[in-house]
C-alpha cells in the first residue's frame, strides 16, 4: 500500500518574500516581478542570460541579490513585497555586506597562484563554480586564487565561505570584480 500522497495537487502560488527567497523561486511564483528586478539595478540584467538564469537564479537569494545590485536589502524586499501585496518587511539587524574595504592580512602575505577570468566562461554560458572548486584544492598555504567576474559572485562567495575558505572582493569597476580566495 502506498501511503504517500501528492502535496502538489493543492499547490498554492503564495511565496512569502524574505532575504532567503531564491531568485528562481521568486520569478517562478511571481513572473511579473522580473521587470521590477531588472529596473532596480543594472546588474540584474544578467537574469536575461538563459544559462545564468538556470544556474545562478536557483542558488542566489534576495540577500545576495541586494549585495550584487548594491541595493539596501530592506528596499529590495519591500519593493518586491509591495508589488505582490505583502506587508513591509523590516530588519533592524541587517548586517553590512560581506565585503570589507581593507585588504585582509592573508592577501598581503600571500601570493596569487591561480587566476581565473570567468568572463569568457560566462559569455559562453558556462559557470565557473566547478573550476574554482577544483582549483582551490590545488593551492598550498599562503597561495591565493583570484577570480575575475563581471558582477559580484555572491552565491559562489557564500559557497566558498561555507566550505571554510576565506574570501575578499575588490571592485575594480562596475563590470569587473576580483574575488580572492584562501584555501
Amino acid at each position: 500500500m502506498n501511503s504517500s500522497h501528492r502535496s502538489n495537487d493543492h499547490k498554492q502560488d503564495i511565496l512569502i518574500i524574505s532575504p532567503k527567497t531564491k531568485i528562481g523561486k521568486l520569478l517562478d511564483t511571481y513572473p511579473h516581478l522580473e521587470e521590477l528586478l531588472l529596473n532596480m539595478a543594472p546588474e540584474f540584467e544578467k537574469l536575461k542570460n538563459p544559462v545564468l538564469r538556470r544556474t545562478i537564479a536557483k542558488v542566489a537569494n534576495l540577500k545576495q541579490a541586494a549585495e550584487i545590485g548594491k541595493i539596501p536589502l530592506e528596499d529590495l524586499i519591500n519593493q518586491l513585497r509591495d508589488a505582490v501585496g505583502q506587508t513591509n518587511w523590516t530588519n533592524s539587524t541587517v548586517a553590512a555586506t560581506s565585503s570589507k574595504t581593507t585588504k585582509p592580512d592573508w592577501i598581503l602575505n600571500g601570493t596569487i597562484a591561480i587566476s581565473i577570468d570567468a568572463r569568457p566562461l560566462l559569455d559562453q554560458g558556462e559557470h565557473p563554480v566547478d573550476l574554482v572548486l577544483n582549483e582551490i584544492n590545488n593551492l598550498k598555504e599562503n597561495q591565493i586564487l583570484e577570480l575575475i567576474t563581471p558582477f559580484l559572485p555572491q552565491p559562489l562567495i557564500d559557497l566558498l565561505q561555507n566550505k571554510g575558505h576565506e574570501t575578499w572582493t575588490k571592485t575594480i569597476s562596475p563590470s569587473i570584480y576580483k574575488t580572492f580566495v584562501k584555501p
